[in-house]
């Protein structure tokens, strides 16, 4: 793999075709499960590791399975991915996994890991195909985690909250209170405060990408006589 072509695939998965701000894809998990830092970011660091290891499985057997049943053959091997990501969570994160709950074994469904390795595991080496499943794992885990730091900030004032879940009670020191005294704002952290999140932050990529744009036009323009 060239160093271009790794620059194009993490273009790809962090910007051009980012699964929540782009394609839009995996909104159920990325709307009900981003109300803070820490459970959007161990939901999404779960899913980009079942993307991973799946693109890197398919597209291992791509060229031993029958076009026609590749959809079910493509969600057994998501399943059972997903089946080792839940039962090792409940072993070692048990508090962060009963606040999880559905949305782990929904991974299994979430489009975005089923559409890539339908779309490009299927069609490409093992190392491009976990590459590609790496940076849009990351593109939506970026877009969950900051997602989450923004319904936190205003919800509740804090950032990092919850943070106990994963690493104990002693890592509650680690919680930022951000807005010290603040009554909080429930809206943030309920389903319609997600919506309003994600709309601010798909129209912010729209605006920045628009303005790559204008550049590139204003540079490519010829210079007047």
């Amino acid at each position: 793999m060239t160093l271009q072509e790794l620059n194009t695939l993490f273009q790809n998965g962090l910007s051009k075709q980012n699964a929540g701000l782009v394609q839009l894809l995996g909104l159920c998990p990325l709307l009900a499960i981003s109300n803070n830092v820490i459970n959007a970011l161990s939901l999404g660091l779960a899913t980009m590791l079942v993307m991973a290891a799946a693109s890197g499985a398919v597209s291992g057997v791509r060229n031993f399975v029958p076009h026609e049943i590749r959809i079910p053959v493509f969600v057994l091997i998501i399943a059972a991915l997903v089946t080792v990501i839940d039962l090792a969570m409940n072993a070692f994160v048990h508090p962060l996994y009963l606040v999880l709950g559905i949305f782990i074994p929904l991974i299994t469904t979430n489009c975005i890991v089923l559409a890539r390795a339908d779309a490009f595991a299927s069609k490409n080496h093992p190392l491009h195909s976990v590459v590609d499943a790496l940076a849009m794992g990351l593109g939506l885990t970026l877009v969950l985690v900051v997602l989450g730091g923004m319904r936190e900030l205003v919800g509740q004032g804090t950032l990092l909250s919850g943070i106990d879940l994963v690493f104990g009670e002693e890592s509650k020191q680690f919680v930022l209170h951000v807005l010290p005294d603040y009554q909080g704002f429930l809206l943030a952290i309920l389903p319609p405060g997600a919506f309003i999140a994600l709309g601010l932050l798909i129209a912010a990529h729209n605006w920045q990408k628009a303005r790559a744009e204008r550049r590139v036009h204003a540079a490519a323009a010829p210079m007047p006589a």
